[in-house]
């Protein structure tokens, strides 16, 4: 029988392991060379000044939300179509996620309703760049600066993406990335900030480390080379030498994984076009995405998508939903959020279902997916 083939998987050669390897044998296992060198390869890929590396996306939200003055009683725009970290870091530092329906045709938030939501409590819109297809940052850029917000992108999706031929994570005031398992490169866990403010940069370094600052340019007293200053309530958010080293190992790969990717949404569209109970994923005028996630809809006004799930699953195929609305979560619930804000939201997340694509995916498997997607919709239609 053929094997499972799950919706992601991580990809860690022979020359990742030996990277570690030689950290490990090394005189520095948590924050040594290898963490700046990440960094600056990072700041290279994506075309940015500062790269600031943390021990998850999520840490890496929490600190570029900080970093941007957000705290008790403000408000940060997003959309409910994420992770529910993209939210949840708001609520960290006693700030209130207001959620911001997504555009028509597009997974990502639609500007034309921004400006709506803005209050003078707003401090951050974060937009986010759903299975990798950019969000239309410089116009979001535009918006905020009219009013004196942050923009904090949330790219943990589309790491070697493009808008406009700039690359995601070059434009915004900051810009997160993940680097979980199933994500474009893997520390194991881990994540960044990317920004060309020095001002944030600097907040970005005390917050992943307890809020302590050690440049004597930034100190408030100096009692001597020893010394060194908490002027934040920060986090012990560091990434490590080791998990720096497979960063970069990884990263040396990024070109061909995201090539391959590629290759495999191109081939799963073409398979796809023609089935009318199936509409593949939206490809927007300027963007180069990602392709972190391939997720269908399904047509008609009940689409069976549990019953497609199941059927996949008994035929060795994994799936998944990206994602549930975060405000239908029952702790937003119990915040007092109500279900169906965002409509086309709704719409999107009756119908979504996220299929295999990852790197290391044979081309075998890819027409085995695509035969057993094809089958079963038709009988689920018939």
């Amino acid at each position: 029988m053929a094997g499972f083939i799950p919706y992601a998987k991580q990809q860690v050669d022979e020359d990742d392991i030996a990277a570690v390897a030689a950290v490990l044998r090394s005189d520095w296992l948590t924050t040594g060379p290898q963490v700046a060198r990440f960094e600056q390869a990072l700041a290279d890929t994506v075309h940015a000044r500062y790269a600031v590396v943390f021990s998850s996306g999520t840490a890496a939200l929490h600190a570029a939300y900080f970093a941007a003055g957000v705290g008790p009683g403000d408000e940060v725009i997003t959309t409910p179509l994420t992770f529910a970290a993209t939210a949840n870091a708001a609520l960290y530092l006693e700030a209130r996620p207001v959620f911001t329906d997504i555009a028509p045709g597009s997974f990502n938030i639609n500007p034309a309703l921004i400006e709506a939501a803005i209050t003078s409590r707003t401090k951050v819109i974060a937009p986010v760049d759903m299975t990798g297809l950019p969000a239309p940052v410089e116009e979001i850029v535009e918006i905020a600066r009219s009013y004196g917000i942050t923009v904090v992108e949330d790219a943990a999706h589309a790491l070697g993406a493009s808008y406009n031929s700039h690359p995601v994570g070059s434009r915004a005031d900051m810009t997160i990335f993940s680097f979980h398992p199933v994500k474009h490169i893997t520390c194991g866990e881990g994540g960044a900030v990317t920004t060309n403010n020095a001002e944030y940069f600097e907040k970005l370094l005390a917050f992943r480390s307890h809020g302590v600052v050690r440049d004597p340019a930034l100190l408030k007293e100096n009692h001597g080379p020893w010394y060194y200053e908490m002027q934040h309530l920060g986090y012990n958010y560091r990434l490590t030498d080791i998990q720096c080293a497979l960063g970069l190992s990884q990263l040396k790969k990024l070109a061909h994984f995201l090539a391959r990717r590629r290759e495999i949404a191109a081939r799963y569209n073409e398979a796809f076009a023609g089935c009318p109970h199936l509409v593949t994923p939206p490809e927007l005028p300027g963007s180069e995405p990602a392709w972190h996630l391939y997720v269908l809809r399904l047509a008609g006004g009940n689409p069976p998508r549990r019953e497609l799930a199941e059927r996949l699953v008994a035929r060795g195929i994994g799936t998944q939903v990206h994602y549930l609305p975060v405000y239908r979560h029952p702790y937003y619930r119990e915040m007092g959020y109500q279900t169906n804000l965002c409509p086309n939201t709704e719409d999107y997340y009756r119908r979504a279902l996220t299929i295999p694509l990852y790197p290391a995916i044979t081309d075998n498997d890819v027409e085995r997916v695509i035969e057993a997607v094809v089958e079963e919709v038709n009988i689920l239609y018939r």
